[in-house]
């Protein structure tokens, strides 16, 4: 076993121990949260700025400065399996993307992954430069006006018909791995009706694989609840029986991007590696980044098992830096960000 020395700069974060992609190291491309969507179960938070205008809202020399950086080490690039662009946000709004995916192409020698909401797949700009990735993961949530609206909350600039006819587009055009990414939440796409219009667009697709999510996280509104690990595996039987999907996965209902299982890192105890105080200012930065349970953080840490990181993190939960919220039946510590005014006895009596 390996211990994944996890970093977290600006933009730069992990590796982490992924179901779907092995040790990933994260790459941030937007402050938060830069968005076309304000998602309601989104775990980053709220959309701060809701736009489709494509710029560069940080310095595109910056990042590519903090991934020369971490390359400079050849051990520690050595532990990634895999390059994830991301955002805290909507990561094809940052104009410099297509650089940067290039830059990891030929500093890292990994191969590059790149998550999106798909609603820019209508622009060849961005179809151009995502052509340059490996992987692309673009989700797709519903194919109803409707529960499109209720569910992703788009700004007015984004068209659903549109972004369809965009990712079908790129899905014929992109030579590389194509995983369609479909949340469901309890009530708002799980109907009938809304799984047979997302059936009639996978028909139209040329997918490596579709993903199955549900509300597994603390979501930014209450009401965004997840459906049952049954209805999930109804919902994945129809999308296996379309033809030309080769995989239908299911990654949710306590199944964390850290958790173990076949193909995953298994955990195992090791002694605390770092100064205490370097390893606890660590998992903050991790979850500023989303909400973690303590059994996720010691994926990543290995301190010793989910108990010894709740003793490690009493002292900041008591401090107020981070909170514990109660979501599903699971314990999660999130950072307590712009909730500086709820009590923790609040936070820890929700039960979304």
């Amino acid at each position: 076993m390996v211990w994944c020395n996890y970093t977290s700069m600006k933009h730069i974060f992990g590796p982490v121990n992924s179901r779907r992609l092995g040790r990933s190291l994260g790459i941030d491309l937007l402050p938060k949260k830069i968005c076309n969507f304000d998602c309601i179960y989104c775990e980053v938070g709220a959309t701060t700025l809701h736009t489709c205008e494509r710029r560069e809202y940080v310095p595109t020399e910056d990042i590519l400065a903090e991934i020369e950086q971490y390359c400079a080490d050849p051990a520690r690039l050595g532990q990634v399996d895999v390059v994830t662009v991301t955002a805290s946000g909507e990561p094809t709004l940052h104009a410099g993307l297509g650089r940067i995916i290039r830059f990891l192409k030929e500093r890292t020698g990994k191969p590059v992954a790149v998550l999106t909401n798909g609603t820019n797949l209508t622009r060849p700009d961005v179809v151009e430069e995502l052509c340059q990735a490996d992987i692309v993961i673009p989700s797709l949530d519903s194919a109803l006006q409707e529960s499109f609206r209720r569910l992703n909350r788009p700004a007015p600039c984004v068209d659903l018909g549109e972004t369809i006819e965009g990712l079908v587009s790129f899905s014929h055009a992109f030579a590389g791995e194509l995983w369609l990414e479909i949340l469901v939440a309890k009530n708002v796409n799980d109907s009938r009706e809304d799984i047979a219009a997302l059936l009639r667009v996978i028909a139209r697709m040329r997918l490596t694989r579709v993903q199955l999510n549900t509300v597994a996280r603390p979501p930014l509104e209450k009401f965004a609840l997840p459906v049952s690990q049954e209805r999930l595996q109804e919902i994945a039987a129809l999308i296996a029986a379309v033809p030309g999907v080769p995989r239908v996965d299911i990654i949710a209902h306590g199944i964390s991007i850290f958790a173990q299982g076949e193909g995953d890192v298994a955990a195992e105890a090791a002694p605390l590696r770092q100064d205490r105080v370097d390893i606890l200012e660590q998992i903050v930065q991790m979850l500023q980044r989303r909400p973690c349970t303590a059994a996720d953080i010691d994926r990543i840490f290995l301190l010793g098992g989910p108990a010894r990181i709740e003793q490690l993190l009493e002292p900041l939960v008591q401090s107020g830096r981070i909170v514990k919220r109660l979501h599903r039946d699971r314990m999660f510590y999130q950072y307590c960000g712009d909730q500086g005014s709820r009590s923790q006895k609040n936070i820890e009596k929700e039960n979304v």
